[in-house]
């Protein structure tokens, strides 16, 4: 290379250097240095004083204290000082902690913001931030927050979820509600919290909670989650399968009357009224005082014509209920559908007999407020079929001396009631 190659290729290299030289970053100056060197001395000094103070007025419940001495912690850098002696999670979520307790949850937001931005990985200052948005009613924040820590820290956080989907709930947000309800589930599948929230936000939007509550119902058959089960089956026209339900669990749970009438009430729907009739009769023995239960008895037996064991029922709910309009009305029933099973075409002086009982019964009923019973009491009116004064006339003297008159035909044989003359005739 000849010397003015050679002096070009050594002006290239001084200005290579002198590049690197101007885009270096500067050094640190004296003066920084020194800077440096006197806040470390004084927070070797300072900061365990204030640690200390801290602590102190945190145990003594001095809150305006606590907030004067971490605000100086805060300030001189001890969370940057030493992480054993002064714990950054720790001066936050104290410090926000006091102004909670003055009930100052802005300036509480304020230094939770400034701990996140410090230590964003910690989940009890995202927590304590997303408490501090619901005590502020910053619901959009607080939903934020807790949506962040299951994104980016916890996403199985089971007590975040359960309060996120109560969020999503109260805001009628019940799309995300069941978004976060499906995910908490899938994590605690026995949740039955859970379950039920789940079906019930299911049934917000529109859908059919059914699979719900066969999930809830497989992990854990109980005569509880049998009932929601049968339920789902039934305001799906899926009796059958309801019935099936509810009969696999009733010989675990035989005290649990809630399954009997569930059970009943499915059976009625399946015009089942015999096997009704049994389950509405384990409902009263396993509680005697279930008068509502023996009327049920009484009407499944009226309707499938064991009249003689439907009248002992009625007369069971009677006694229970000390007359009740509703019992009174039941017997009145049975006498009711009784006659027009038994009647003859030209109406004999039978049944015209138990026309006027379940006439005189539903006459009381009416008495004690139920209206029900109108429209049977009408027809029997309007129609002529009741025992009258002209019956009465007919009956031979011996019979008129007793005062009250029976009936003898076969279809009315479980009959012992008597109908005694009235005052009119």
């Amino acid at each position: 290379m000849d010397r003015k190659g050679l002096s070009f290729s050594l002006f290239l290299i001084f200005l290579g250097v002198l590049i690197l030289v101007m885009c270096a970053p500067p050094g640190p100056s004296a003066d920084d240095i020194a800077e440096r060197a006197r806040q470390d001395s004084l927070r070797n000094v300072r900061c365990p004083r204030l640690m200390s103070s801290a602590a102190e007025y945190y145990h003594a419940r001095d809150w305006n204290a606590t907030v004067r001495v971490y605000s100086e912690v805060v300030e001189l850098g001890c969370d940057e000082w030493d992480p054993t002696y002064a714990p950054p999670e720790e001066i936050y979520q104290y410090y926000a902690i006091a102004y909670e307790q003055l009930g100052k949850f802005d300036s509480s937001e304020y230094v939770l913001l400034l701990g996140v931005d410090e230590i964003p990985n910690n989940l009890d200052l995202r927590e304590r931030l997303a408490y501090a948005y619901e005590r502020q009613g910053k619901t959009e924040q607080e939903i934020v927050e807790y949506e962040r820590i299951l994104d980016e820290l916890d996403p199985n956080n089971i007590r975040v979820m359960e309060k996120l989907a109560k969020l999503y709930r109260k805001d009628r947000r019940y799309e995300e509600e069941v978004r976060i309800l499906q995910k908490l589930i899938a994590v605690d599948p026995k949740n039955e919290g859970a379950i039920a929230d789940l079906a019930t936000a299911l049934e917000k939007t529109g859908k059919d909670p059914l699979e719900v509550y066969q999930n809830k119902f497989d992990n854990n058959p109980t005569g509880t989650n049998a009932i929601q089960l049968a339920d789902a089956y039934l305001d799906n026209d899926r009796v059958d399968e309801a019935i099936d339900v509810l009969k696999s669990v009733y010989r675990k749970e035989p005290d649990n009357k809630l399954i009997f009438n569930k059970l009943g009430t499915a059976y009625i729907l399946n015009d089942d009224f015999k096997n009704a009739s049994w389950a509405y009769e384990q409902v009263f023995a396993i509680d005697p005082r279930d008068n509502e239960a023996a009327i049920k008895v009484a009407d499944a037996n009226a309707e499938i014509g064991e009249f003689g064991k439907a009248i002992t029922w009625s007369d069971k709910a009677i006694r229970g209920t000390k007359s009740s309009a509703e019992a009174v009305a039941a017997k009145g029933n049975v006498y009711y559908s009784a006659f027009h099973t038994c009647r003859t075409p030209d109406i004999s002086s039978d049944d015209r007999v138990i026309a006027r009982l379940a006439y005189k019964y539903f006459t009381q009923a009416k008495s004690k407020g139920n209206r029900d019973v109108v429209g049977s009491m009408n027809w029997l009116k309007d129609n002529e079929v009741l025992f009258n004064k002209s019956d009465w006339f007919m009956l031979d003297a011996s019979q008129k001396a007793t005062g009250y008159v029976t009936v003898k035909s076969a279809c009315y044989n479980w009959v012992t009631e008597k109908l005694y003359k009235d005052s009119s005739w």
